[in-house]
């Protein structure tokens, strides 16, 4: 059985191509330029340097040829602020290239797909007071990737709805997205955060969770995918210790915490750009605890729950130096 990775030279499609090939499955993997160092893999790993949107369909439709299962660890995530307006950029790579791969898939023969998305999208079904996908444009763009990715007869299809992931990428001079955070609790003792906390989860987890939702995952399912919960204080404590650090947090009026993103949408909309998360309502659910059950899906697909406190420390030494 083969695998075929969208995104497979990023921080998740390592780390999943990994988990496929520790199982007996051939692997290829197709990332962006520049070509990762030749040994990032292991030999049997296939990888193909290529933009997607340059490549011509009848090439993908080749490359795609003999392979059981698609993997889209692709798109854009919530960090990015493009010209506005936003959302036809969140479309276009979390949507339309989806579809465009989809669809091709079936033509080449591949029988499952799992698409790598958000757990905002699993908030917008359990909290519709929340109002998500009307009010951010990337959860929106999230919520419809998991739509498409259930729409097409003959492609069985599977969301992994995922949480803040924390590890590594081993390669030279790749930082992780918590940069700044790290930074930050190596900045003081004492620290301030908001209110409220999250589901946090390895990327070496999140790899076995793509393995067994090909493997044993159930057509036109959304599996939120966790580890622990944490409060943001939990989080940062941990953080810190991973680092050798004590630390302690004192937490912040939601009212500042709400000014505060305002202040940085103002920016935003001073500088011509958008983010994908509206900054006037986000820090609602940003101080809210956006806790989900890892037992369900753990059972539901079989996989094991990996060593959170490991990837922490994997996530910090990533930051070696900054401070």
């Amino acid at each position: 059985m083969n695998a075929f990775i969208v995104g497979g030279t990023g921080f998740l499609g390592y780390h999943a191509a990994l988990e496929f090939l520790a199982h007996g499955w051939g692997v290829t993997v197709l990332g962006l330029p520049p070509a990762p160092p030749r040994d990032l893999f292991p030999a049997a790993v296939k990888v193909v340097v290529r933009d997607l949107n340059a490549a011509p369909d009848a090439e993908l439709r080749t490359l795609l040829a003999g392979h059981a299962a698609l993997v889209f660890a692709a798109g854009l995530d919530d960090r990015h602020t493009p010209r506005k307006p936003a959302y036809p950029k969140f479309h276009k790579a979390n949507v339309e290239d989806l579809l465009r791969l989809m669809n091709l898939a079936r033509q080449a023969g591949v029988g499952r797909l799992v698409a790598l998305g958000s757990y905002f999208a699993h908030f917008n079904r359990l909290w519709p007071g929340m109002r998500l996908a009307e009010r951010h444009v990337y959860i929106r763009s999230r919520v419809e990737q998991e739509q498409a990715a259930f729409s097409m007869p003959g492609l069985d299809g599977m969301a992994l709805e995922l949480p803040y992931i924390f590890g590594r990428l081993p390669l030279p001079g790749w930082r992780p997205l918590w940069t700044p955070l790290i930074r930050y609790l190596r900045s003081s003792k004492v620290l301030f955060y908001m209110h409220g906390g999250t589901a946090c989860i390895s990327a070496r987890t999140v790899g076995r969770a793509v393995l067994a939702a090909v493997e044993r995952g159930r057509a036109g399912t959304c599996y939120p995918i966790g580890q622990e919960n944490l409060s943001w204080t939990q989080m940062l404590e941990r953080l810190a210790a991973a680092d050798g650090r004590r630390v302690r947090v004192k937490r912040l009026p939601t009212g500042l915490v709400r000014l505060a993103l305002q202040g940085v949408a103002l920016s935003h909309r001073l500088e011509g750009r958008e983010g994908g998360l509206n900054l006037r309502h986000f820090a609602a659910l940003q101080t809210t605890e956006t806790f989900i059950d890892p037992v369900f899906s753990s059972q539901a697909l079989g996989y094991e729950l990996d060593d959170l406190d490991a990837a922490f420390r994997e996530t910090v030494e990533a930051c070696e130096g900054i401070g």
